[in-house]
């Protein structure tokens, strides 16, 4: 089959905009407040470290994405600068990672519609809408995620300003070392959104010098945002009634987000034959229909196994170790394609393989056996050998 490729559609404001769209919602609307109960001030300090841990992937992610901008992410990178093994595991951890996060955003708008199975009923029925926008094609696409996120900068800043007069002492909170470590993997994983501008890699124009632009706005607003949210959470401000509605718009951005960066790495497991060939395929409108349908129909069925909190914690050990891939892959880089020192790598690897495991012991034990039987399906799916991926363009 002739290899399949996306049309560059993207600038740097519309890959900027993916990237927030993708970071500013459970994880700043949700998983904040629950990791101040969680540390207290601490939230502060994770905040900042889940920054540095995240703009060191970032700016790595960049530069591999500027040198191969195709769909796929670091799935791509791990097969073309380790091993084919190294880029399935990426792909796969991708999946299952971001699948659990797009079923845990549906499960909170679902929430917010009732109770008993009326969540589940919701959230499947928000998945569908989801998919049908982004089947409409890239500038639909584009153009719904403006307004999304337009509003739910509004929320968020008014809720910040909010805080800043307010007279109450910040929430103290006693906890461990643990307790911290586990604080800052969890918004990290709330930071990693900027990956979705790099799985859209071979959608986007001038890609060396539009994705690492897009990527160091995307992580600055975000973290700002972030240190925001946390600083009204421990003086306890009162959310206005805006937070609510950006509340709702920011998880509907967060879905769109996911479901069309996971379709793209679907896309390019099939173009591979990773997966069934079906995903690897674009209709007549240059969309990856099927692998769009593909990914809506596996959040789906996370989202009848719905759990939150696991799903998130689930969500972090397997972004980390897709993220440890994507350093080890940035460290193969000539000094020609390299466009930072190779230190970056070495700290991001480790940042990444330490923070993996101060997560909840049932997610990263869950995470280690689908590692185990991924691969067992992907050399199941090459008994021949291993092909050639597109050629970026």
């Amino acid at each position: 089959m002739a290899k399949q490729k996306l049309k560059r559609e993207l600038g740097i404001f519309g890959a900027v905009l993916i990237g927030l769209g993708s970071i500013l919602g459970t994880g700043v609307f949700v998983i904040v407040g629950d990791c101040v109960e969680m540390v207290g001030p601490l939230v502060l300090v994770a905040i900042l470290v889940g920054g540095i841990v995240a703009s060191c992937n970032g700016l790595n992610s960049a530069q591999l994405a500027a040198n191969f901008p195709v769909s796929g992410g670091t799935y791509e990178y791990g097969y073309r600068l380790l091993s084919p093994a190294y880029g399935f595991i990426a792909g796969w951890m991708f999946l299952l990672a971001k699948s659990a996060s797009a079923a845990a955003a549906a499960l909170a708008l679902g929430r917010m519609c009732g109770d008993g199975f009326v969540p589940v009923a919701a959230a499947l029925g928000i998945i569908v809408v989801m998919m049908l926008v982004i089947l409409g094609g890239v500038r639909r696409t584009h153009l719904v995620n403006t307004v999304i996120v337009t509003i739910t900068l509004g929320a968020l800043l008014t809720y910040i300003s909010e805080s800043v007069n307010l007279e109450t002492p910040l929430v103290k909170v006693p906890s461990t070392g643990a307790d911290f470590f586990e604080v800052c993997a969890l918004i990290f994983v709330g930071f990693t959104g900027y990956g979705r501008i790099a799985t859209m890699g071979e959608e986007i124009s001038h890609p060396r010098r539009n994705i690492p632009i897009a990527m160091f706005i995307t992580l600055l607003v975000s973290g700002l945002l972030y240190a925001g949210v946390a600083w009204a959470e421990l003086k306890q401000t009162v959310p206005p009634q805006v937070w609510q509605i950006g509340m709702v718009t920011a998880l509907v951005g967060v879905l769109l987000n996911l479901i069309q960066g996971l379709s793209r790495i679907l896309f390019a497991m099939g173009r591979r034959n990773d997966m069934p060939e079906v995903f690897g395929r674009v209709s007549a409108k240059n969309q990856p229909r099927w692998a769009v349908v593909g990914v809506s129909v596996l959040v789906g069925l996370l989202i009848l196994l719905g759990d939150i909190k696991l799903a998130w914690s689930f969500s972090a050990f397997t972004v980390l170790i897709y993220y440890a891939i994507c350093n080890m892959a940035a460290l193969q880089l000539n000094a020609k394609q390299a466009m930072y020192s190779h230190g970056l790598g070495y700290v991001g690897l480790a940042s990444c393989l330490f923070l993996a495991f101060w997560v909840d012991w049932k997610a990263w034990t869950a995470g280690l056996l689908l590692i185990g039987l991924g691969l067992l399906w992907h050399r199941a799916r090459h008994p021949e050998g291993f092909p050639e991926g597109p050629e970026e363009g």
